[in-house]
């Protein structure tokens, strides 16, 4: 037989302050994937590589592009403060703090020189030219002598 402690007191303000978001460390305040890395898509046409950032929220200025050695990084860093004004006081205030870094190689034929990018509503575009030796030619005939 085992002994089971039973109480019926009602829950003292103790056991209610650990019942609180603060000590909430479960999966619900994570992403499905607990990372901050956003999505890419990779496009390639006979021309250059395309490569959309799913990265909503975040300003030009909040992106980092750095090629070295045919390894493209992007990178970003933005924190969000809140500042309070005078007499207020936080009841309750969550940080805000958004960062991801993802690199792709790039390969031979991608021309390092010509890359550029935009971001528009949502998304960072990265448009990386081809080298002109690696784009497709016409087939041509050639005159046998």
């Amino acid at each position: 037989m085992s002994l089971v402690k039973f109480s019926n007191q009602v829950p003292s303000l103790f056991d209610r302050f650990f019942e609180g978001d603060l000590f909430d460390w479960s999966n619900r305040n994570f992403s499905l994937t607990n990372t901050t890395l956003p999505s890419v898509n990779i496009k390639e046409n006979a021309d250059a590589f395309q490569v959309d950032v799913a990265a909503p929220g975040f300003d030009k200025n909040d992106f980092k592009l750095e090629l070295k050695h045919d390894l493209l990084t992007i990178s970003s860093e933005k924190q969000i403060e809140n500042e309070t004004k005078e007499g207020e006081q936080f009841t309750k205030r969550e940080f805000s703090y958004q960062s991801f870094s993802r690199s792709f190689s790039l390969p031979n034929i991608a021309d390092a020189e010509g890359i550029g990018a935009s971001y528009e509503n949502g998304i960072l575009h990265i448009s990386i030219p081809k080298k002109e030796e690696a784009k497709p030619r016409p087939s041509r005939m050639i005159e046998i002598k």
